[in-house]
């Protein structure tokens, strides 16, 4: 599992992030805001956090993380 934080303070962020993440099927992605564990890919589960800090977001993927960190890139908090 690789964690990050990402920022996703607008509702276009949020939506452009999911289709980006979508793309990869056989990866999970958890986002962790406290005690709250939502699916990344749900953009319902994403309005029902706080998008104006930076989550953390939880990757779980064998092979492929430099790929699926590079198309994450514009979300991710600085």
């Amino acid at each position: 599992m690789t964690s990050v934080k990402v920022s996703l303070n607008s509702i276009d962020k949020v939506k452009d992030f999911v289709n980006e993440i979508s793309t990869f099927d056989k990866v999970e992605f958890d986002l962790v805001a406290g005690r709250y564990v939502i699916d990344a890919k749900s953009i319902m589960g994403i309005f029902s956090l706080d998008i104006n800090k930076p989550i953390d977001l939880n990757i779980y993927a064998e092979e492929g993380i430099d790929e699926i960190l590079e198309k994450i890139k514009p979300y991710l908090a600085e």
